[in-house]
């Protein structure tokens, strides 16, 4: 069967719901898991899907063709991805498939996928491709088993058995109308926490905002209700619920590489000297604050799969990425959880006498959010490689080469990687001043757009 290359991304399998991720492609990726997964000796998958609209059909799909190949399934219903990973752990099958869209347009949708404890990236996705193109993935003579079970329950007592607050504390609740609504609010409760929830109604059309707290503009409603009535901080979730936004009650949103710090400063606390990770699009202020609370300080590749391989590899207790995914590995499991890492949060911040203080006072510099240079397919990656061939930037104190180009200088840093999930180069810069920030965009700004003078940088 041949099948969109397109959709077979670096993270996860990802497209519009129908078209590219048709239901035959999805039932045709459950085979293709299905044989590696015995391959690796753990055929049995845990399911579970968030509340698009385009969920039951392509879920169904996909538990057919995992016990269409002889692997069994137990399906866990609508939960969100962090509950996916976890009734891997829990159940003891090791192998699990979210069916989500994440953070992107209520028509996308797609697989993010766990096989024998590891979660499948770059060259093992593209191995799925092959195998279905190459009609390997054949049929058991034996159908694998279906089952059902209900985990959510599991979830919240090993959260609530782990995370103790030192008081209550009034928390304002944005779900976005993502799949975290069916869990979010009755586990903070359950924390001892007082909960004003926003937009908990699980509804794949997201009818009040986009549910991607990265972008400040879908922080809105949450502001106002931090600003009109008594809770002392705003925690929201994007569509899967693994990725978290925090503001703080006078509205300033504090960015994930600065929640980084805190996470960092408190697991360093009980652990000393251990290694703490974090991806090229955050904040170069973090590593001098790592190593300051006695921790050692490594940069990474951006993409969840990525950074959840580079954790298993060094052993560290925490990592962390500018786009909100955030990783405990002390304590949890290591996968990226946005209903735990609120906890933890709160459990730090119940110690502070001034917890939104203690937030806004972490610190920061001026810079840039995200920036997409957009392209056409194919272009973000070929034209990072010529940058990086080119030995750009000779005022920079280094440029990293890891994902994309990282240009660091004495006042400030500016980033160029190709995204590994749609045609754009991301940009981000950081300057001491705003001064060095104009600086450094323009540095980028004269070594940028030769590469492709007709598509107009976005700064």
């Amino acid at each position: 069967m041949k099948v969109p290359a397109e959709i077979f991304r670096a993270y996860d399998i990802r497209g519009i719901a129908g078209k590219a991720l048709s239901a035959a492609v999805v039932r045709e990726v459950g085979r293709a898991l299905a044989m590696l997964a015995r391959e690796r000796g753990a055929p049995t998958f845990a399911v579970g899907r968030d509340g698009r609209l385009s969920g039951p059909e392509l879920s169904a799909a996909l538990l057919d063709g995992l016990t269409a190949a002889g692997a069994d399934v137990i399906d866990i219903g609508v939960v969100p991805t962090p509950v996916t990973y976890f009734a891997a752990h829990h159940l003891g099958c090791h192998s699990a498939v979210m069916v989500t869209g994440s953070h992107n347009p209520g028509d996308h949708n797609g697989l993010k996928m766990v096989v024998a404890g590891d979660t499948l990236s770059g060259e093992e996705i593209q191995g799925l491709r092959r195998t279905i193109e190459g009609g390997i993935a054949g049929y058991a003579g034996q159908p694998g088993k279906r089952t059902s079970a209900n985990v959510l329950d599991a979830y919240v007592e090993r959260i609530v058995g782990d995370v103790k607050l030192a008081r209550p504390i009034k928390v304002a609740l944005d779900c976005g109308n993502g799949v975290g609504g069916v869990i979010a609010p009755r586990l903070f409760r359950r924390l001892g926490c007082e909960v004003t929830e926003l937009f908990s109604e699980v509804d794949g059309n997201f009818p009040n905002h986009h549910p991607d707290p990265s972008r400040p503009e879908n922080l809105k409603d949450l502001m106002e209700v931090l600003k009109q009535e008594d809770p002392e901080i705003g925690l929201a979730f994007d569509g899967d619920a693994d990725r978290l936004g925090v503001v703080t009650k006078s509205g300033k949103i504090i960015f994930p590489d600065r929640q980084l710090m805190l996470y960092a400063k408190d697991v360093l606390s009980r652990n000393p000297g251990a290694e703490i990770i974090y991806d090229v699009k955050c904040t170069r202020l973090l590593a001098p604050w790592i190593e300051q609370h006695g921790g050692r300080a490594t940069i990474w590749k951006t993409g969840h799969s990525l950074v959840k391989a580079k954790l298993k590899q060094t052993g560290a207790p925490l990592a962390g990425e500018m786009s909100g995914h955030i990783f405990f590995k002390e304590r949890w499991y290591g996968f990226d959880d946005a209903l735990y890492c609120g906890a933890r949060l709160l459990e730090i911040l119940c110690r502070e006498k001034d917890p939104n203080r203690v937030l806004e006072d972490l610190p920061n510099t001026p810079s840039t959010p995200e920036q997409n240079w957009k392209l056409a397919e194919g272009e973000p990656h070929a034209l990072i490689e010529r940058l990086q061939k080119s030995a750009p930037f000779p005022s920079a104190q280094r440029v990293l080469t890891i994902d994309g180009v990282r240009a660091e200088y004495a006042d400030g840093f500016g980033l160029a990687r190709a995204s590994n999930t749609t045609p754009v180069i991301v940009l981000r810069f950081e300057g001491d001043t705003e001064a060095a920030l104009k600086r450094i965009q323009e540095e980028f700004r004269k070594t940028l757009q030769p590469l492709k003078p007709s598509a107009p940088l976005p700064f």
